[in-house]
């Protein structure tokens, strides 16, 4: 049948189209986020362009995890969903009716929920299996916080990246540089919005955010950002070279944190216990959730959770009525401690599901203390391989962008 206005291509992706309906509803979904940020919306053209290229590297990340076998199934995708909920403190249906009050669609929530599960795993087949870090890496990271120790920066970030595909050739070196010197001449007019140029003329995933890189200390950014703005003077913005183009850095804020120093930095240790429900062979998924909420009706009656730990809890903290003691970060899967970092103390979890099955959280209390030498190791190891795993996976999509078959239709 012949396409109508309302469904005619706009793009194809090796051998998969992308519709303007697909188009249209996912630039309005942009479109309210940047108003409801107070971001500057571009014009329609350049919108439409920036949404078409980052549905295309979507497609393209798709397509790639089907040909592994990747997928993530209803029952995964549920307890995903489940866990977000029970992060903002909301039972499923409560979170699906905030969801809704939003004006947003719960199916098109579901499937987004279901792209980031898929391109998490893609990311860890891809890279994250693959990212080194050896004794002598840490040695000479920690080094170079103690360098830092007396001034213990952090810094807030914007970005606007104008990327250059790999093999490009001189001339499009140039082309792409000079793209980027303009970028860094309107960011550095009085009165510019970083914000709305980001979402107008940013290749990078963080434009529809205004480019903005949150606060970060000196070890989660990459080496070269840290040494192009620790000279500069906050409002200030500069351009960084990379592997994946052009980098309009612009540095909104620099302060000192908190700690005397990067060696002695203390660390939020959580105090909490919990009640396991296991499913297995001996208990199955439906049953083991059903008695963990009729455990949770009975612990909001008065029950003692101690007590009723012990009586209950499939885990070896049982006879302790649960307690785990002193919990530090990435001492528990991580489904397990972000429930438990999202809760007050003496706060009771909704339910959990994790690998193990279905606990129920309590946190007892909090305190700042300084790591031990072994756990600032542990702590430099993790920061190290979140930044390489991040500039591994920026190069990963830029590498799976330039592969890709794209023919655009979207002037037709």
């Amino acid at each position: 049948r012949s396409l109508t206005a309302l469904d005619s291509l706009v793009a194809v992706v090796n051998a998969e189209v992308i519709t303007r309906q697909e188009l249209t509803r996912q630039t309005g979904l942009v479109r309210r986020q940047l108003e409801a940020r107070k971001i500057e919306v571009p014009p329609q053209d350049v919108l439409e362009s920036q949404v078409l290229e980052r549905m295309i590297l979507d497609r393209a990340q798709t397509q790639m995890a089907r040909s592994y076998g990747i997928r993530v199934d209803d029952a995964q995708l549920e307890r995903a969903i489940t866990a977000i909920a029970t992060e903002r403190g909301l039972s499923v249906a409560a979170f699906r009716a905030r969801v809704e009050s939003d004006g947003l669609s719960w199916d098109r929530l579901r499937s987004d929920v279901r792209q980031e599960m898929i391109q998490s795993r893609l990311r860890e087949r891809e890279v994250e299996s693959r990212v080194q870090v050896s004794d002598a890496d840490v040695d000479a990271f920690i080094a170079e916080r103690e360098r830092l120790a007396s001034e213990n920066v952090e810094f807030e970030l914007a970005q606007i990246l104008v990327r250059v595909a790999e093999g490009a050739s001189s001339d499009e070196i140039q082309r792409r540089r000079a793209r980027a010197e303009e970028v860094l001449t309107s960011v550095s007019r009085p009165g510019s919005d970083f914000a709305a140029l980001a979402a107008s003329y940013s290749d990078a995933g963080d434009a529809m955010s205004g480019g903005s890189l949150g606060w970060r200390g000196a070890d989660r950014l990459p080496q070269i950002f840290v040494e192009a703005v620790n000279a500069l003077k906050p409002g200030a913005a500069t351009i960084v070279r990379s592997p994946n183009g052009f980098h309009v850095l612009k540095l909104v804020g620099k302060r000192t944190a908190a700690g005397a120093s990067s060696a002695e930095q203390p660390v939020t240790q959580t105090r909490a216990r919990h009640i396991l429900m296991r499913v297995g062979d001996n208990q199955s998924e439906s049953e083991a959730r059903r008695r963990i909420e009729e455990i949770r009706q009975l612990i909001e009656r008065g029950a003692d959770f101690g007590d009723v730990a012990r009586q209950n809890s499939a885990d070896s903290t049982a006879g302790r009525g649960g307690d785990l003691g002193w919990v530090l970060p990435g001492d528990t899967v991580a489904d397990f401690e972000r429930v438990m970092n999202s809760l007050s103390p003496g706060q009771l979890s909704q339910p959990v599901r994790t690998t193990f099955g279905f606990h129920l959280i309590q946190v007892l209390e909090r305190r700042q203390q300084a790591a031990s030498a072994e756990r600032t190791r542990a702590i430099a190891k993790q920061a190290l391989r979140e930044q390489r795993g991040d500039e591994a996976w920026q190069d990963w999509l830029r590498q799976l962008r330039d592969s890709t078959y794209v023919e655009y239709r979207l002037d037709e």
